[in-house]
């Protein structure tokens, strides 16, 4: 069902490209405090995952290598996942022992994986300042495919109340060998590598930003780390495959689908602003108006690519009818689709997931008007799957070891 365009805003395009320019500087002035560390070992050796195609024929150059030998490097490390230098056959002995000295192809370290019922397998990975980080493979109930969800943050700036991760403070951004060491980890855990070509079919076969933090507060390494993964002679997943998900950091929305154009997801949450101011704070400096304005001007977004609005469905305080009509009213003139999410219940919270009747209901009036509304059943219950629930139980863990040892 194609549904027309409103009408254009009031407000030039000038003068929003201005305004969020101004925004934009802001926001990365203050990514820039929650910096990664350098991605150097203890014993001096430079990372070399997360590097870009020039960045790395400048280490090499560093050595003494021609620029050419990046390249060879790209494809070792990102087609064939190997870890080795001394595994690395195109590359001559004296050249794999010159690297060894100097660089690393590592990953994350993994505290823990646990694989649930339903097959979704989480990972908790620490880097090597010794923070941690939650991944999640869920894989298509009907299909050999699945989805990598990766955290962008060591927890999380924008204290969402029905969110986990909300109740843990932004420790830190992840760095791009960190955003792609993750997927690079779950491929290892799947044993798919050398990157599938081609036609054929690829287990870890999209990626989410989804975990744990708000992408867009930590753009600059969550795009050089999606533009790693998405370069053809490498991990090579089309743009098609990746989808970011924000809250609504407006001004970013505008230069994600520029530069990256990938698919976008929206937290939505709440369909009129005081209800998402509680639920989702962040909408007090970009409310629903500018939120949905943004989404009109993704340019990604198509009748084959559409917008995802996800709606966490919690009992008695956003599941009304009238809301699934606001809902509507909202997305009209849109290419989009919405994930009806039941709430999924954490230590803590007072919240309760939607009745299955509650549910039913609203998913009829989205569809009524012609959109797609799965509801998404929450997945691996029984490994703590609800987004940071696996790493406070390793923090809580390891606090409860350091009070036992006096450290």
């Amino acid at each position: 069902m194609t549904h027309p365009m409103p009408s254009s805003s009031p407000v030039s395009s000038d003068a929003v490209n201005a305004l969020n320019e101004s925004e934009r500087r802001r926001i990365e002035a203050k990514s820039a405090l929650f910096a990664p560390p350098t991605p150097v070992t203890e014993d001096g050796r430079r990372e070399l995952v997360g590097l870009s195609r020039e960045e790395l024929a400048e280490v090499l150059t560093e050595i003494g290598e021609k620029p050419f030998r990046a390249k060879q490097l790209w494809h070792w490390i990102y087609h064939q996942g190997v870890t080795d230098f001394s595994l690395m056959s195109t590359i001559a002995k004296p050249l794999q022992a010159k690297l060894e000295k100097h660089f690393i192809v590592g990953r994350p370290s993994l505290t823990t994986q646990q694989t649930s019922r339903d097959d979704t397998r989480k990972f908790l990975f620490r880097f090597r300042d010794g923070q941690e980080a939650e991944t999640v493979y869920i894989p298509d109930r009907r299909e050999d495919r699945g989805a990598v969800c990766i955290s962008s943050q060591v927890g999380c700036t924008l204290s969402c109340t029905f969110c986990h991760t909300g109740t843990q403070k932004l420790v830190r951004n992840l760095g791009a060998a960190e955003i792609v060491g993750q997927f690079m980890a779950a491929r290892d855990s799947y044993g798919e590598w050398p990157s599938p070509k081609g036609d054929t079919p690829r287990l870890l076969s999209t990626i989410v930003l989804m975990g744990m933090g708000e992408p867009l507060y930590n753009y600059e390494n969550v795009a050089k780390a999606m533009k790693i993964i998405m370069d053809g002679e490498g991990i090579a997943l089309s743009r098609r495959r990746i989808t970011l998900s924000t809250s609504g950091v407006v001004p970013m929305m505008d230069r994600c689908g520029d530069e990256l154009g990938i698919n976008l997801a929206i937290s939505l949450h709440a369909v009129r602003n005081d209800l998402r101011d509680q639920l989702v704070p962040l909408n007090r400096k970009y409310p629903i108006e500018e939120l949905m304005a943004a989404c009109h001007r993704y340019p990604a977004a198509s009748n084959s690519r559409r917008i995802t609005f996800e709606y966490i469905m919690i009992r008695d305080v956003n599941d009304s009818d009238a809301e699934a009509r606001e809902l509507v009213r909202l997305i009209r003139g849109l290419p989009a689709k919405v994930n009806l999410i039941p709430f999924n219940p954490w230590p803590g919270s007072d919240f309760r997931p939607s009745t299955r009747e509650r549910l039913a209901s609203f998913a009829q009036i989205v569809m009524d008007a012609g959109y797609a509304a799965p509801i998404r059943m929450p997945r691996g219950k029984d490994i703590l799957a609800a987004c940071g629930q696996l790493k406070t139980q390793s923090e809580r863990k390891r606090q409860a070891e350091s009070r036992n040892t006096g450290a």
